[in-house]
C-alpha cells in the first residue's frame, strides 16, 4: 500500500455525499440500462445507490429496501473499489483526489479502472496514452454503446472538478 497524505483508505464524508447524489437512490429494483422498474431479475438489476443485484440476491431485494439498507450496501460495495484505487495509485493523493478516483472506479468498474489511461496519467503525467492529458483521458469514459452520454459527461466533469480543485458539486 502506498502512503497517502492523510492515510485515506476510505471515501471521505464529502466524497460519500457526492457519490450518493451522483448515483441517486432507488429503493425498489430497476434495470440499470433502461431505468425502468424490474419485477423479475435481469442482468443489470440495480437497487439503492447503484448496487447491482446478482441472481442469487434477487429474493432478498426484489421487494425493495430501506434508505438505511441502501447506505449499508453502498459502504460494502465501495470497499473493493477503494482497494483497487489504493492498489493502483503509486503516488501520494489528497483526500479529494482519492474520492474522485473511487467515484470513477465505482462507475466504470475495477478492471477498467486498473487498465485505464486515467490511472497511468495519475501515476505518471508523462505516460504514453492515446490522450493528450488527464482531462481527455477522464472524459473518454463518457461514452456508452458508442455514444457520448450527457449524464456520464456530467459525472466525469464533476469527478474532474473534485480531483483537480477539491470542488464537490
Amino acid at each position: 500500500m502506498h502512503e497517502h497524505f492523510d492515510g485515506a483508505k476510505a471515501l471521505s464524508q464529502a466524497g460519500l455525499a457526492w457519490l450518493q447524489k451522483a448515483e441517486g437512490l432507488r429503493l425498489a429494483p430497476y434495470d440499470d440500462q433502461t431505468g425502468k422498474p424490474c419485477r423479475q431479475w435481469v442482468a443489470g438489476a440495480t437497487i439503492g445507490y447503484g448496487h447491482l443485484i446478482s441472481r442469487e440476491q434477487w429474493p432478498q431485494y426484489c421487494h425493495g429496501i430501506s434508505q438505511g439498507q441502501a447506505g449499508q450496501l453502498l459502504q460494502q460495495d465501495l470497499r473493493p473499489f477503494e482497494k483497487t484505487v489504493l492498489a493502483g495509485v503509486r503516488r501520494a493523493l489528497r483526500p479529494h483526489q482519492f474520492d474522485a478516483l473511487v467515484g470513477l472506479c465505482f462507475n466504470i468498474g475495477g478492471k477498467a479502472f486498473a487498465g485505464s489511461s486515467v490511472l497511468k496519467l495519475v501515476n505518471d503525467p508523462a505516460a504514453s496514452t492515446p490522450y493528450p492529458d488527464l482531462e481527455a483521458a477522464w472524459k473518454a469514459w463518457s461514452r456508452s454503446q458508442g455514444k457520448t452520454m450527457p449524464g456520464l459527461l456530467r459525472r466525469r466533469s464533476e469527478e474532474l472538478a473534485i480531483y483537480l480543485h477539491a470542488r464537490y458539486p
